[in-house]
């Protein structure tokens, strides 16, 4: 039986994915190949003994397209002869590629490989593949006569279902800022995160240390003042049950940012002379409700958890991506985790969720939260557009 471990994990800070966020002026390729040369400098493995670079984006199109992470491999200096690929399971995609990074070294058709993500979205859009155009087809439209939703919506109907109370949901994400400060403050964030210093292509001076969208003082108070950000007359009469609480403050901000995460195989590390940090103990990934979209996390924690031989309790540190405060709160609500072990040092509505980078990012902090704490267990979970997620249970080594 051969195991699966995470030698190393870092991540960019996460810069407001908008035209005067720190990040705006770096091209993808740019931001991608910084998290890549990082790890590889920090590890101090060989570039060339990479059997395969699998880089997770969601934008593919413009500056992110043409499998955008073999360019990124190249442009952090990899040889040539290191190939890469591009994977996309929406907001999920880095998870899915250290899924499949991990299958590749437990098959033995890996020794060493670097699961990766990166998402632009000041320079791509969300939304961007699509552009107007229809993505579903004929079938798809027949299947679901009634039409899909966009992300937002599907956030509100789960708040509906669930009858959480906008007061509940700012709570939560005043409280997701809180955490993230105080681990800045704490340096707890140190580690895992390599400080963007570069030229943009225009000759723009970059420089980022800090996750840019944390606001310390932010309170429910603040947060109760923003208005919906998903109300639409339209959505109004088809979903009368809808009191339309998601606001911009209770969901995550768009955001830039690159993670890099090498996993190799137990006796590879040990030849190599690299002392891992976890191993992979189990993957899952299951389909859900394409309507309400996000609640795929429910049953993907279940089915992990299963799959593992382990209970809840077994847990110590949870990661469950905050696309929106409503879907973690559903999760919570549904499976009885501890919100005192859930995003411990804050999570995307204060740190940022670039996309394609956000699965690789939950994993960066999900192995300094275990070191932290002493824990032995960490589950992170991702919910994905489409009605897709993601669940991956690691056990932290000494």
């Amino acid at each position: 039986m051969r195991d699966a471990v995470i030698v190393d994990a870092v991540r960019t800070p996460i810069g407001k994915g908008k035209a005067q966020g720190a990040l705006a002026a770096m091209h993808p390729v740019d931001l991608h190949a910084h998290a890549i040369r990082a790890l590889v400098e920090r590890t101090g493995i060989d570039p060339a003994l990479v059997d395969d670079v699998i880089g997770g984006a969601v934008g593919q199109v413009g500056q992110q397209s043409l499998n955008t992470t073999r360019w990124a491999a190249l442009a952090a200096g990899l040889p040539e002869s290191v190939p890469a690929t591009t994977v996309d399971r929406q907001c999920g995609s880095s998870q899915q590629a250290i899924h499949f990074a991990a299958q590749g070294v437990l098959s033995g058709a890996y020794d060493v490989v670097i699961a990766s993500g990166v998402e632009s979205m000041s320079r791509v859009p969300i939304g961007s593949q699509v552009a107007g155009q229809d993505p579903f087809g004929t079938a798809v439209a027949d299947r679901y006569p009634h039409g899909l939703v966009p992300q937002g919506v599907s956030a509100e109907l789960i708040a509906s279902r669930w009858k959480f109370t906008r007061a509940e949901l700012d709570a939560f994400a005043a409280e997701s800022h809180r955490r993230a400060a105080n681990a800045w403050d704490r340096g707890l964030f140190d580690r895992e995160v390599a400080t963007v210093s570069a030229t943009a292509q225009d000759g723009t001076a970059l420089h980022l240390a800090r996750d840019e969208a944390v606001r310390p003082g932010t309170s429910v108070e603040v947060l109760a003042s923003l208005k919906p950000a998903y109300y639409d007359e339209h959505w109004v009469q088809r979903f009368p049950e809808i009191s339309w609480q998601v606001t911009a403050g209770n969901a995550s901000p768009l955001s830039d940012g690159s993670a890099a995460v090498l996993i190799t195989s137990a006796e590879t590390a040990t030849r190599l002379g690299l002392r891992p940090r976890a191993r992979l103990h189990t993957l899952a990934v299951v389909g859900d409700d394409p309507l309400l979209m996000l609640t795929g996390i429910i049953p993907a924690t279940e089915k992990v958890l299963k799959r593992a031989g382990l209970s809840l309790g077994d847990i110590d540190a949870f990661e469950v991506n905050e696309a929106f405060a409503s879907v973690v709160l559903a999760w919570q609500r549904e499976t009885g985790a501890d919100l005192a072990k859930v995003n411990v040092h804050g999570g995307a509505t204060a740190i940022g969720h670039p996309l394609g980078a956000s699965g690789a990012r939950l994993m960066t902090t999900l192995l300094s939260v275990l070191e932290e704490t002493g824990g032995r267990y960490g589950l992170q979970t991702m919910c994905e557009a489409g009605g897709t997620a993601n669940a991956t249970l690691i056990e932290r080594l000494d």
